[in-house]
């Protein structure tokens, strides 16, 4: 019965051509991590430490050491004595020094510039944007205005009122006068 299991999960595990399937995964499980050649790395992470290098090699701090170290460099290649020496006149080795803290700065340098023009480019569309509603805000309120001012010059004004009402009173006063002078003539 047990031989009879075998056949039969042996013979699931092959296709019609009679090769071996490689077993089925499960949907169910999580994959295990593949294993990969290349260290991974946060860009975010790697572009903050840059941008932090960039800035300090800007500073005036950075070119104070630099010029400290590379004065005492000289000094003590110069004026120590033979056995302390590391590095003798033509000062090779500070210049590998130098390259190699050029080599690295330069990319770094770039790189933070580019992480700059990017918020920059953010910033600059945000702004833009920005723009464009105030614009369209703007010439909304331009044109409610101006139909506020259109609607207001077929408003009567104080003024108009003023001399209708004096009008009226004008002509109730003549009509008062000529009924109180037709009633004067009825009476006699």
């Amino acid at each position: 019965m047990a031989a009879d299991r075998e056949e039969r999960s042996k013979a699931a595990s092959t296709g019609a051509s009679g090769l071996m399937r490689p077993p089925r995964t499960r949907l169910d499980q999580p994959k295990s991590p593949r294993r990969r050649l290349l260290p991974e790395y946060d860009p975010e992470a790697f572009g903050r430490f840059s941008e932090r290098i960039a800035r300090f090699l800007g500073t005036g701090r950075f070119i104070v050491w630099m010029t400290l170290i590379i004065i005492v460099w000289v000094l003590w290649n110069i004026y120590a004595p033979k056995d302390l020496r590391w590095d003798e006149y033509p000062f090779i080795f500070l210049t590998l020094m130098l390259s190699l803290q050029a080599s690295y700065a330069a990319p770094l340098i770039l790189l933070a510039q580019n992480r700059q023009d990017d918020r920059d480019r953010v910033t600059h569309e945000q702004d833009r944007k920005q723009n464009e509603r105030s614009i369209a805000d703007t010439e909304y309120l331009s044109r409610e205005i101006a139909a506020l001012r259109m609607g207001l010059g077929e408003v009567a004004t104080r003024d108009w009122i003023r001399s209708e009402l004096q009008d009226m009173v004008r002509d109730m006063e003549d009509r008062r006068i000529l009924l109180t002078s037709e009633s004067d003539e009825g009476d006699r």
